[in-house]
């Protein structure tokens, strides 16, 4: 079984905290491989409508995409973490997301678990986490995938989620729901 953690982050602040509780965890899933792409560190170029994956099942462009979308659609299970930016996930993460309509037709082939992890600086009542969480039941519903888990933190600074060992706890553990 394999894992893919997509880490939204453009730096290592409290999302690579929770993917770093949520590894600790995995650890405990006897023959889970784990890979993890840090979208900031990924060449994916936006997606300009021209439809030619339609025809190909492949990006038109040179950069990472082809290589992501491989990564995704080999995946059991797929973890979208993110800092909360302006009320959503961050632009790097949603140009994978975006460039996922390339093997569109695969991936509703291809079931899949998926985790979520938004972390951001409001308290867990703001509109944001909702809105982040009913972006992610669109696309899974699309894609007839099954969401595992959506858990949303409040962290601003980094180190916050680092001290809040409740939350690192509950991250570590949610290695069970997959």
């Amino acid at each position: 079984m394999k894992a893919l953690l997509l880490n939204g982050s453009p730096r290592q602040g409290n999302t690579y905290t929770a993917l770093e509780a949520l590894k600790k965890g995995f650890a405990n899933i006897e023959g889970l491989e784990v890979g993890e792409i840090e979208a900031t560190n990924v060449d994916v170029s936006p997606c300009v409508a021209c439809d030619t994956c339609g025809e190909t099942g492949k990006c038109v462009f040179d950069d990472d995409t082809n290589e992501v979308i491989a990564a995704v659609e080999e995946a059991d299970v797929v973890v979208f973490a993110t800092p909360v930016y302006w009320w959503g996930i961050t632009a790097q993460l949603k140009l994978i997301i975006d460039k996922m309509y390339s093997r569109g037709a695969a991936l509703q082939a291809a079931k899949k678990k998926v985790g979520i992890i938004a972390i951001g600086e409001a308290d867990q009542e703001d509109v944001q986490y909702e809105l982040i969480a009913k972006q992610f039941e669109a696309i899974c519903g699309y894609l007839g995938w099954e969401i595992a888990f959506c858990n949303t933190y409040t962290a601003g600074a980094v180190g916050d989620l680092a001290a809040d060992e409740k939350a690192v706890a509950e991250i570590e553990g949610l290695w069970k729901t997959v």
